[in-house]
This record gives structure tokens, sequence and C-alpha cells, in this order.
């Protein structure tokens, strides 16, 4: 039996693999929820991996999923006013309660330097809170599911992709809700990619 103990190259004991699963499904009984990602200023695509970024580095939240990259026609502008969105939606597992949630979303966009000076105005990042678990809340300052992500194809859509069995609480299959919606202004990205974190 070899006695070499550089631990380069030693397997990681099973019992350590086990602790760090254990912490993620047992972080004091995570909820899953749905977070949508919009960026049309700056580098998009690099802004919204450093979101996806920021928010796993996040204690208590696990990034599970992370959808295509869609483009979007600025909504409620003059055509050509602005430049196109860069869209995405990410499924998260956390124990943070939904008002801590948003506090890191705001966070995440003040990092980025999100000014909030222009109703529908451009921006470097959008963090939004699409849905909480099967919470249904009427607080203003986080309504939950979000008041209109039933009819915005840019958060259903990747949505889907990435979970093609989702419901919003209330509204019903986002399947269904995506049938429902027009999608000339949202075009599937393809050559463009986002890294689920390591």
């Amino acid at each position: 039996m070899s006695t070499q103990s550089d631990p380069t190259v030693q397997p990681v004991p099973a019992s350590v693999v086990e602790q760090v699963d254990a912490a993620d499904v047992t972080l004091n009984n995570p909820k899953f929820a749905v977070i949508s990602l919009g960026s049309n200023l700056g580098n998009r695509l690099e802004t919204l991996q450093g979101a996806v970024d920021a928010l796993e580095d996040t204690p208590g939240l696990r990034v599970k999923a992370v959808s295509p990259v869609y483009e979007t026609e600025p909504w409620g502008v003059e055509p050509g006013s602005q430049p196109a969105y860069f869209n995405a939606v990410v499924v998260i597992r956390t124990t943070l309660p939904p008002s801590s949630l948003l506090e890191r979303a705001h966070a995440v966009e003040e990092a980025f330097h999100r000014v909030r000076d222009e109703h529908w105005g451009p921006r470097t990042i959008d963090v939004d809170i699409v849905t909480y678990q099967d919470v249904v809340s009427d607080d203003p300052e986080l309504t939950l599911p979000h008041p209109r992500a039933h009819e915005r194809a840019f958060v259903l859509a990747p949505w889907h992709d990435v979970d093609p069995e989702a419901q919003i609480p209330g509204r019903g299959p986002v399947a269904e809700l995506l049938g429902q919606v027009t999608r000339a202004s949202v075009t599937p990205r393809v050559d463009l990619e986002l890294r689920l974190p390591e």
C-alpha cells in the first residue's frame, strides 16, 4: 500500500462528496426559484454570464440550470431606438427567503451599474424573480409570480427550454402560455451560450 500523501493525486473521499451534496440538498429545505436576465447595453453576453456567476457566488444559492440565449427587440419603445436585448432564464435552488433573494438581485444589478432612471429604458442588466416555489404574493416590493411573466415570450421561451414541464402558479403551464403569445421579436441565438458555473 502506497504511503504517498500528495493531496493533488488523492481521490476525493466519498464522505466529502456526500457532505457537499448534503449541503446542497439539505440547506434548510431549499426552494426552487426562476430568475430572468436581460441586457441591452455593453457586452451583453459577458454581462449575462457575470450575473449568472454572481448568483452562483451567493451563499445559500445554487444555480441548477441556465437557458439558451434569446435576442429580443426592446418592449414598449420606438423600434430602433434601443439596442436589442439578450435574455436568458436561470433556475436556482435557494434557502434565501424571497426578500433576501430580491436584495441579491438588486445587488447584482448594482454591481453591473444598472441605472433606473427611465421606464422601459435601456439597461446593462435586469435581474427579475419570476417565481419562487409556488408562492403567490401581492407584496408591492416583490409580486410573485412576476405579474407580467405569463405574457412575455422572452421569459417563457428560454424557461420552456430548460424546464418544459414548468408552471406559473395561478397561470398554468409555461408551454401553454408560450403558445398564446407572439414570438415574432424573440429569436434564439444558437451561436451564443451561457455556462453553468463550475
